[in-house]
This record gives C-alpha cells, sequence and structure tokens, in this order.
C-alpha cells in the first residue's frame, strides 16, 4: 500500500502534467451557459465571416458532469454520445473565449459564438471578437494553446458574458 501512495505522489507532482481547470460557468450554472456540447457537432458550420447557427439549449432534466461542471444536453442520445468521450465534445480552454486566451486571459465564452476547427469546439466573447478570431483563426489557435500552459490553472473567469442572457437549460 506504501507503494501505491507514492505511486500516486508522484504522478501527481510529475512537472509538465496538466490537469484540466474550472470550466467557465455563467449564473445559469451549467458550463456553456446549459447549451448542448454535442448539438454543435450536428450543427452545419456557416462559413467565415458568417452567423453560425444559434446553439442548441439543453434540458435541465438530462444532464452530465465532467471536470467539476454540469452539462445540459438536449437528448439522452446527446448525453450518451457526450459520457463516451466527453473530451471530444467540451469547449477547448474550459468554455473561456478562445481568442481572449490567445491574448493571454481568460475570458467568458458566448455558447452562440462558436466555430468547430479540427473536431475541436471553440467559443468566442462578443462578435467583434469573432472577426478578430476568423482572421487568422490557425495562427490564434498556435497562440492560444502556447498561452493555455500557463494560464489554465488560474481560477475560472468571473465575468458575465457581454450583451447574453442563457434561456437554457429549459
Amino acid at each position: 500500500m506504501r507503494r501505491f501512495r507514492s505511486f500516486i505522489a508522484a504522478v501527481v507532482m510529475l512537472p509538465g502534467v496538466a490537469f484540466a481547470g474550472d470550466q467557465y460557468l455563467d449564473p445559469t450554472g451549467f458550463a456553456v451557459s446549459g447549451y448542448d456540447v454535442v448539438a454543435y457537432f450536428d450543427l452545419e458550420q456557416s462559413p467565415v465571416g458568417q452567423s453560425q447557427p444559434a446553439a442548441v439549449p439543453g434540458l435541465s432534466s438530462i444532464t452530465a458532469e465532467y471536470n467539476g461542471a454540469m452539462f445540459a444536453f438536449a437528448t439522452e442520445e446527446n448525453r450518451d454520445r457526450f459520457l463516451a468521450d466527453p473530451a471530444a465534445y467540451v469547449p477547448q480552454y474550459d468554455g473561456h473565449c478562445a481568442y481572449g486566451v490567445s491574448k493571454g486571459g481568460k475570458v467568458p465564452g458566448n455558447p452562440n459564438l462558436w466555430r468547430i476547427v479540427d473536431d475541436k469546439l471553440y467559443l468566442n466573447i462578443t462578435k467583434n471578437v469573432v472577426g478578430f478570431w476568423e482572421e487568422d483563426i490557425p495562427a490564434n489557435i498556435n497562440l492560444a494553446e502556447t498561452n493555455w500552459v500557463d494560464i489554465e490553472p488560474t481560477p475560472a473567469s468571473d465575468r458575465a458574458i457581454p450583451q447574453f442572457t442563457s434561456d437554457a437549460p429549459n
């Protein structure tokens, strides 16, 4: 038993091992403001420069917990897909704005300002920011990935999403 404890302590203390930070939660108390993260992958994405389809609200009766946060889903099928591989569906950067992370900080992500790139979900904070993000998505992702290593362990943003209120989950 002593060897097992020592092994666990060594794994927890390994330098360079990244553990997920806190998900961004708005006043709904749900990750992604109560919208169904799996449903994004079934929506038809608009071309760069055009608004995306609206996010799909989840239901408060169909939920799952991941990374210390509650996620809501529109269908039990979507919840089951999520439970089979949560990391495939959660937004990057714990639901924080991808462009904000590329600039070195954590600000909230708006669930209606989204894009899927290389099978990963990214959120942004405002329509104006989406324009900056879309000027060079690959470079912004590279910057965000580099910055995320240092800012992931910091507390989740406690800011409200500007000009947004969530009707989800239903």
